[in-house]
């Protein structure tokens, strides 16, 4: 049946009473048709945005859930749980271009500046046609390695005295158990820098013509370290006495089949790796105080205690009229007992042993006014601490917003964090302490916006209680605004605990802390780690390394 069109409103003038009735009538159909179709669709628009709403929440829940069971797996398996966010970007995002800086100029190209280092010259002939006329020589450099065994045989004159001792002449230095220097450098950097694993080293010598076992190569390894081990230690002393600052974090590492802890402590010339079972903050304490052994009862360790809130009868009770020094744990302890502390209740005996400690480290020198940046680790928090912006900002990433709002107001508020970490890091470059209240009211306004959405609001005013330490940087301008030193250095340390796995003896354990220390150390001051080593076993003829701490203070 065809549908009965209505007349057209055109020529409304030449239509009838009835006509112009039924033409308004049609009007009014179509209009509440459309009505009608509109709130249709508004409703499902509306129950569009309800699903999808919900759908968010349950893709919140499900990366939640999927997180939770990513970390009881990799706690059933005793592995660090993974991080559920990738890596923020903002310190590579918010640094200068290369177009806001003054072109580099290319190094001019010519010889090469090892060719004043060759070690021999050889002579290539051809036969020419008769006739030819020689035209001089045509040089070109080739660098080559040469590894290969030798098997030396030192025939030592024995005499004996007319007192009847026996006198034998002396071996070579560096000779130990029938292997030579030589030998030990190479095992030493393969194994420390090269990353290669004891078995792999053992076929790689074996396959070049070198009789020896995998034993060997660990005694090689681990055993008579004691001067890397003193000069290690000395290091660790001078970047202390003499470094502005330290960047400090901490990774898991196995030793004789428990879980420790590899805390790594770093200035802008030295590295330090420390394993130890713990990474509390009297843990951390013990390696600030360096190769010490004391515990120091002064001004420092009272104003120690009165920042932790300790009982302020037991803190009068410690009191003296001069510093109380302490030779070690024994007996320092044995003294809190005579003044009648409980030196089994782990809680207060803690808060004093790190007293202790903050007053031997201020009795010998160390740390000073040493600004100590970190991720924010409770351990680290002592002295003039600073925090890391980039594990700050990413607190921020790992919000799971569940609504568009909620993902509008992270995006803003992230947005404003990345502009003042750029502020921050022009400021580095070119300081000026006038500037610096503008800095901290522009953090104000920042950490004191309320969204509505309560977890990002709960994360602004706990980043904003930490305002003195963000904001480190505007009363030292040298000191870096994250911890990115402190990972690159320790993912060495990673790198090797996944290849090699853990330690078994203590010999092994000190050897791949110094070792890996001391190989960072040499980058940092920009020293050949291989001559390094052929140095301090008295091999390294025309290549001789002054002692690091030397170095590093005469840098500070």
């Amino acid at each position: 049946m065809a549908k009965k069109r209505l007349p057209s409103p055109e020529h409304a003038d030449t239509l009838s009473l009835n006509a112009l009735r039924s033409l308004v009538t049609g009007l009014l159909e179509r209009s509440q048709q459309a009505e009608a179709r509109l709130e249709k669709r508004e409703v499902h628009n509306i129950q569009l945005r309800e699903e999808n709403a919900a759908l968010r929440l349950d893709n919140t829940r499900l990366k939640l859930e999927n997180q939770r069971l990513r970390d009881e797996i990799a706690r059933l398996k005793n592995l660090p749980p993974r991080p559920p966010f990738r890596a923020s970007g903002m310190d590579k995002a918010t640094d200068s271009k290369p177009g806001d800086q003054q072109p580099s100029k290319k190094k001019p190209r010519g010889p090469k500046l090892d060719v004043k280092r060759v070690s021999r010259q050889e002579i290539l002939r051809i036969n020419a046609p008769a006739g030819s006329r020689f035209k001089g020589y045509k040089s070109v450099y080739v660098r080559d390695l040469v590894l290969k065994a030798e098997l030396v045989h030192y025939r030592r004159e024995c005499w004996v005295t007319p007192d009847g001792k026996t006198v034998l002449a002396a071996l070579p230095a560096g000779i130990i158990g029938g292997y030579g220097a030589n030998l030990r450098r190479l095992c030493l950097m393969l194994h420390a820098q090269g990353q290669v694993t004891t078995a792999r080293l053992t076929t790689l010598l074996n396959d070049i013509g070198l009789d020896i076992s995998k034993r060997q190569i660990v005694r090689l390894l681990t055993r008579q370290l004691d001067g890397f081990v003193a000069e290690d230690a000395a290091v660790l002393h001078a970047g202390l006495v003499s470094s502005s600052y330290v960047t400090v974090d901490d990774t898991g590492a196995r030793h004789s089949h428990n879980p420790c802890y590899a805390t790594h402590i770093g200035g802008p010339n030295f590295t330090v790796f420390r394993t130890t079972k713990s990474k509390s903050r009297l843990n951390f304490l013990s390696l600030l105080r360096g190769g010490y052994q004391d515990y120091v009862l002064n001004d420092a360790a009272f104003e120690y205690l009165k920042e932790r809130r300790a009982d302020a009868a037991v803190t009068a009770g410690l009191r003296a009229l001069e510093p109380q020094r302490f030779c070690n744990q024994v007996p320092f302890l044995a003294h809190l007992a005579d003044k009648g502390i409980n030196i089994f209740d782990r809680q207060e005996i803690g808060t004093l042993a790190e007293a202790g400690l903050w007053g031997a480290i201020r009795h010998h020198g160390l740390v000073g006014n040493m600004v100590i940046v970190s991720d924010d680790a409770g351990q680290f928090r002592v002295g003039n601490h600073a925090l890391c912006w980039v594990h700050g900002e990413r607190l921020l990433q790992k919000l799971m917003p569940a609504t568009a709002k909620e993902e509008r107001m992270l995006t803003m508020v992230r947005d404003l964090v990345w502009r003042f970490y750029k502020a921050l890091k022009a400021y580095k470059q070119n300081p000026y302490p006038q500037s610096a209240p503008a800095f901290r009211r522009r953090f104000d306004r920042i950490f004191t916006l309320r969204t509505g959405y309560e977890a990002l609001d709960k994360l602004l005013e706990r980043l904003h209680r930490r305002k003195n330490e963000l904001l480190k940087v505007l009363e030292h301008p040298d000191i870096p605004l994250h911890t990115n030193a402190s990972e690159n250095d320790l993912r060495t340390f990673v790198t090797k605990r996944k290849i090699s796995g853990g330690t078994m003896s203590e010999d092994g354990r000190v050897a791949r802390d110094v070792m890996l220390g001391l190989m960072k150390t040499c980058q940092k001051l920009g020293l050949s780690f291989y001559h390094f080593l052929g140095d301090r076993l008295g091999i390294g003829k025309g290549h001789a390394v002054p002692p690091l701490p030397a170095i590093i203070l005469a840098r500070a």
